[in-house]
């Protein structure tokens, strides 16, 4: 790959973008969809034009020929063009950011389903039970085994997808998540009772040793599941499911079992007298988080969080001196 020459106020646009795409690359971001964004960008404007050049009706014709009706995807490229023209600004490209759009208010933020643990159980029962086809043998067991995966160790779907029977070191009881969402791997632990389904499914589903490099999960040969069929196939089985969302709680989503072991997860450290705020870091790791502040995002407050977090509220208020008490 060619590296772009150093930028200036008379760089084309389309250098600009090169130059952005491979400052994003060099942090290891993955960036396909800003670089996307941006390549639309330099498609919909006058050929050569400089950044510099670029000015705020320029973007707000971009932005009305590229509609969105749900405000976050409006608000995504908006991000997108924003994040772009502030760093030209750093580079001292532009003066000033010719993004001057407001973004779309959101309306209230989704409260995610949370699955306990018997409607975790119930999900798996049903995926068992998913008839096989002439091209998904092992249809239901291997359903069963990702939505395991999804709830037990809140890995993100794509992440599942991806494995291959290599990233399963089964001695150790450990799983190797490769380029997640930041283009990093990390090792994510797994217990006694998955590694009994992990074990189940691989001798059900081959034969013989497979290479270490074979998807773990797949219905044609030499090629993962794909993500979006994991999802169609949660959805089609949540009629069965019979879920009641509490008011103010929208309709379960796959993701939703990542949230639900999120709080899970704080919800036993609560229960186990565990002090959450020493543990955020780990639960961030766990999840492959950059940071906790992200993490946070996935904790949703519930009434069993709000009973647990009150109990040790109570107890610490009880321990404290009384006013104008010995310390």
């Amino acid at each position: 790959m060619n590296t772009p020459r150093p930028l200036s106020a008379d760089s084309s646009l389309a250098q600009a973008v090169a130059a952005f795409v491979a400052y994003k690359h060099a942090l290891n971001r993955k960036v396909n969809t800003e670089a996307g964004a941006l390549r639309l960008l330099v498609g919909a404007l006058d050929a050569g034009v400089t950044a510099a050049a670029v000015t705020p009706a320029d973007i707000e014709r971009f932005l009305a020929g590229r509609p969105r009706t749900r405000p976050r995807s409006y608000n995504h490229l908006l991000g997108v063009l924003r994040r772009f023209f502030a760093w030209l600004v750093l580079q001292g490209v532009i003066t000033t950011t010719p993004v001057t759009a407001s973004a779309r208010r959101a309306g209230e933020p989704r409260i995610p389903y949370l699955f306990d643990l018997e409607q975790a159980r119930h999900l798996l029962d049903v995926a068992r039970q998913l008839p096989d086809r002439p091209r998904d043998p092992y249809r239901g067991l291997t359903y069963e085994t990702i939505f395991a995966l999804l709830y037990g160790l809140g890995l993100r779907v794509g992440e599942v997808a991806r494995l291959q029977v290599g990233d399963l070191d089964r001695a150790r009881g450990v799983l190797l998540i490769r380029q997640t969402k930041f283009a990093k791997d990390r090792w994510v632990p797994f217990g006694p009772h998955l590694g009994e389904r992990l074990e189940r499914y691989l001798r059900a589903r081959f034969s013989a040793t497979p290479a270490a490099d074979a998807p773990l999960f797949s219905f044609t040969p030499g090629h993962a599941v794909n993500p979006m069929t994991i999802s169609q196939t949660f959805h089609a089985l949540l009629p069965q499911l019979a879920l009641a969302a509490r008011p103010g709680v929208t309709a379960p989503r796959l993701h939703d079992l990542r949230h639900s072991f999120a709080v899970g997860t704080l919800l036993r450290w609560y229960r186990a007298g565990i002090d959450p705020n020493q543990r955020l870091l780990h639960l961030a790791t766990f999840l492959g988080h950059v940071d906790p502040t992200s993490t946070a995002v996935y904790i949703t407050m519930t009434d069993a969080l709000l009973e647990e977090a009150s109990t040790r509220f109570r107890r610490f208020a009880d321990l404290a001196p009384a006013p104008g008490g010995a310390p």
